[in-house]
């Protein structure tokens, strides 16, 4: 395929399909050498289909077919047309279509469609993968009652499980038994799961709001029995969360879970079965880190809130994804924020966002949150559909307030259960119950790229009035130009701080009295500039913008490092108040790459270690909010925001100032660790996960002191109380949190004589030889090597590839090792190109087993503009072998030619 351009769908082709499926009954027959499927399909002429004498035309993708019948006849050969992707026949306006045919899920090394791994049989259909296990009308606007038998050795697959209530069991002949599963709720296709297998059980219940009692079962390998129950009190605070909230009450008697190490995804919603990666469900504290823990709550009510966003009203087709992706993922962040910290949650996700969404919208791939066409689907599974699309329901959500959001939910599940429709169908119902046009608003769905807000001011003296200049604009991207696009309408959320208070927000015109006690307002953004005139303004304040992060936005605007230290001092909101500690860390590692690049030495200025030495002295503060304060902007962060990505003026910068502030603030920090570094029963509470994260960080920063401190003496030390500190607590904690932060801070340190080094050696080899048999565990220690930030770390990669702990075929395995590296900007981008160049080969590779993990890792590479000439050419350079390299897979070929 490398030299054939495969084909583009738009979604202005979408044409309503010929045909429905009313009814779906499927037997699966499993054997060693091959799997036997029968499908019996009840199919109608569609009415709102205007073709006349259209053929019945079914996917199917390497399917052997044994036969085909049309109401009981079987077809001769001439009587259908076969061929790579598509079975087309002949039929009436009503008909059952009986089809035959075979599949090996055991060579089925893309993991989509029926595949078998580990022993056991799973299922993956979402996106197009139903239509490698039979020939079917593959679409999520095909909506069909699905009742499914599966036949296998009783003994090898003692579980046989499937969408649905199980409706009926029995046993066979030679030691095969049977077991036969009905789903009385109308879903597409790419909702199908069917998993066989040996699994232990957790089961547990679930009482709801009108008084229905619902079994609630995990199923594990029997030796991660003991990490189900936090995943168990997750789905369970989840389902009344949603009940509370949304009014959503689950529908089936059963709710399954199963847990599978070789998955190509985080987990999928199937009605009433949802498959998990393992490191979605499995947690228990020796094993998993605090932030294990907030995944599996986060991804368990993600996947069970589907129930009703995605499942009982889903998209119509696949262009509209974000419709079920972007409105879950906005209601897993809420009900995260509820069960935690809301403005720790809020900041977390801010800066994924930032870090990754943003870079994605600057890059090649970009797409609107509805993109207009796509190649492979699978390349749409994207920030963008799922994060940015959470942030732009978001925004309706602050518009509306609280309870017209509710009503609009409300409708929307009202008008459209078990339906497939569109997003504009879900913006309609937000119209409806607000009676606001929300034409404009839309936008946001159909413009890729992220707008730029840049803001001026003034301030009046004598007038006491303070004026805000809004403009906005939006990169061209691969859709349209700058000039080409539409202004966005969006919430400006803002207050103002003068004279350390945040003070009340009167517009020109309004009543002084009235917003006497206002000190935070939604502006609403509609044209390509705007002015607001503030009043009772007594001295120049500093703007607080986007607090909340109220929209997904770049902002430009000039301040002072003054200012920053203002917003960090006093501003209200929490967002910002950490935004503001960033940008003047940015502000200053600019400073230092200048000074790098040119090489000077200069003084970094100490603005952000006074402001940090306020924060540390609070005691009223979140300690998880302290810990984030703590934080430099990330290296991937760094790298998005410049212009050119310098990769080694941005290394150094960020480590000067961490050393810097690493011995400022020694003597706080150390004070801080001793009090917090006491012995506890392990929780998951937010409390406890504040006092560990802040725990940590300044034991990271008290290890980087002693090695800077040292090696400003040049001394090679023979004794290190702090790595020594740090390897204890690695060997003593009670908790992976605690053990896995110490072994990182000892790991990832610059060493500064031989201690430190067989600190690393030891912690490292004691680590995989207590975990070895925990898989999810062991890719932490794969992925804490891949990260180390030293050029050699290559060689070490290539070490590890050979270990008896990394599997090429297992996606965990590979994100843990491989898609680590690749965020490692020294390592990575070394100048010799030899991270290119083994990147390159891993996605040839994989291209053959896995194209989605192929395209999925690429991702570094299509970045290459970013970088300096030297390292664009050699990016290029491997980017075109790949997209030279033979049999190259759709996925794949997407991902390198809009590249390139």
């Amino acid at each position: 395929m490398a030299d054939v351009q495969p084909q583009t769908i738009f979604l202005s082709d979408y044409q309503v399909p010929d045909f429905l499926i009313e009814k779906t009954d499927l037997i699966f027959s499993l054997q060693e050498t091959e799997t036997t499927v029968t499908s019996t399909l009840l199919v109608k002429k569609n009415s709102a289909s205007e073709k006349t004498n259209a053929p019945l035309i079914l996917h199917g993708e390497n399917l052997t077919l044994r036969s085909i019948a049309i109401d009981g006849r079987e077809l001769a050969e001439d009587e259908y047309q076969v061929d790579a992707e598509t079975l087309a026949l002949t039929v009436s306006d009503q008909c059952i279509v009986t089809c035959v045919t075979v599949i090996k899920p055991q060579e089925n090394t893309a993991l989509e469609g029926l595949y078998k791994s580990s022993g056991m049989y799973c299922t993956q259909c979402e996106a197009e993968g139903f239509r490698k296990i039979t020939y079917y009308l593959d679409r999520p606007d095909v909506m069909s009652v699905f009742s499914t038998k599966i036949i296998a050795d009783k003994t090898l697959y003692p579980l046989l499980l499937s969408n649905g209530n199980l409706v009926n069991q029995g046993e066979l002949d030679n030691n095969r038994h049977w077991a036969q599963w009905y789903d009385p709720f109308k879903k597409p296709a790419y909702l199908f799961a069917l998993v066989a297998g040996d699994l232990a059980l957790v089961e547990d219940g679930f009482t709801t709001q009108s008084g229905r009692e619902i079994t609630l079962r995990i199923y594990v390998e029997e030796k991660d029995i003991d990490k189900c129950d936090h995943a168990m009190q997750s789905l369970k605070r989840a389902m009344r969360w949603d009940e509370e909230v949304y009014g959503r009450e689950y529908d089936l008697d059963l709710f399954m879970i199963v847990a599978v190490d070789d998955f190509n995804m985080g987990a999928m919603e199937n009605k009433g079965l949802n498959i998990f990666n393992t490191s979605c469900v499995l947690a228990k504290p020796e094993t998993t880190t605090d932030a294990g823990f907030q995944r599996v709550e986060g991804v368990v009510a993600h996947e069970y809130f589907h129930n009703w966003s995605g499942n009982r009203v889903t998209c119509r087709d696949w262009f509209q994804l974000s419709l079920k992706e972007g409105f879950t993922v906005f209601r897993d962040e809420e009900f995260s924020s509820d069960m935690g910290s809301r403005a720790v949650k809020r900041i977390e996700d801010v800066a994924f966002l930032r870090t990754t969404q943003f870079a994605e919208d600057a890059g090649p791939m970009a797409h609107p949150v509805q993109p207009p066409s796509f190649i492979e689907i699978s390349n749409f599974y994207t920030l963008t559909i799922y994060e940015k699309g959470a942030e732009v329901v978001r925004m309706i959500h602050t518009l509306l307030g609280e309870y017209l959001f509710r009503e609009g939910s409300d409708l929307y599940f009202q008008r459209h259960d078990g339906q497939a429709v569109t997003i504009n169908d879900f913006i309609d119902a937000m119209e409806t119950v607000s009676k606001r046009d929300f034409t404009q608003f839309k936008h946001w769905y159909t413009q890729a790229g992220t707008p730029v807000v840049t803001v001026t001011d003034s301030y009046n003296a004598k007038a006491q009035e303070y004026t805000l200049t809004i403009k906005q604009s939006c990169p061209s991207t691969p859709e349209a130009t700058e000039e080409q696009k539409h202004a966005f309408h969006f919430p400006l959320c803002m207050g103002l701080v003068a004279e350390g208070k945040n003070i009340p927000l009167v517009l020109a015109g309004e009543d002084a009295e009235s917003f006497s006690s206002v000190t935070n307002r939604l502006l609403e953004i509609t044209e390509s500039e705007q002015t607001f005139v503030f009043t009772h303004v007594p001295s120049k304040p500093v703007p607080s913008l986007f607090r909340q992060f109220s929209a997904p936005v770049r902002l430009s605007i000039q301040r002072t490092r003054e200012d920053y230290l203002q917003l960090l001092a006093y501003d209200e909101d929490s967002f910002c108040r950490w935004d503001a500690g960033q940008q003047l860390a940015v502000s200053i590692i600019d400073e230092l790459v200048v000074a790098y690049q040119q090489k000077k030495m200069i003084e970094i200025d100490p603005v952000l270690l006074e402001g940090l030495r306020v924060v540390l002295a609070d005691n009223t503060l979140d300690k998880a909010m302290v810990s984030l304060l703590l934080s430099l902007p990330s290296e991937a962060y760094l790298s998005e925001i410049a212009t050119v990505v310098d990769v080694d003026a941005i290394h150094f910068a960020r480590q000067q100032l961490a050393e810097f502030l690493a011995l400022g603030l020694h003597e706080e920090l150390l004070a801080g660790y001793e009090a917090l570094n006491v012995e506890e029963t392990y929780q998951a509470s937010a409390d406890a996960i504040a006092k560990r994260s802040l725990k940590n960080a300044a034991l990271s920063y008290l290890l980087l002191a002693e090695t800077a401190k040292n090696a400003s003496k040049h001394i090679s030390s023979t004794d290190s109380p702090i790595a020594k500190q740090c390897y204890q607590q690695f060997a003593t904690a009670n908790n992976m949190t605690d053990s896995f932060s110490a072994l990182k801070s000892l790991v990832h340190s610059v060493p500064e004589g031989k201690v430190i080094e067989e600190y690393q050696e030891k912690a490292l080899a004691e680590f995989y030889a207590k975990w070895q048999h925990e898989n999810l565990v062991v890719n932490q220690w794969l992925s804490v090597q891949a990260t180390i930030p030293h050029a050699s770390t290559l060689e070490k990669i290539k070490t590890l590839m050979a270990h008896e702990s990394f599997s090429m075929t297992n996606p965990n395995k590979v994100r843990a090792l491989i898609g680590a590296f690749t965020q490692n900007l020294v390592a990575f981008h070394q100048p010799s190109g030899e991270g290119y160049r083994f990147l390159a080969e891993q996605v040839i590779a994989l291209n053959k087993t896995n194209p989605q993990i192929a395209a999925r890792i690429i991702a570094p590479l299509t970045r290459w503009k970013k970088y300096d000439s030297h390292r664009q050419e050699l990016m290029k350079t491997y980017l075109l072998q790949i997209k030279e390299s033979p049999n190259l897979s759709k996925d794949v070929y997407e991902v390198v030619s809009k590249s390139l």
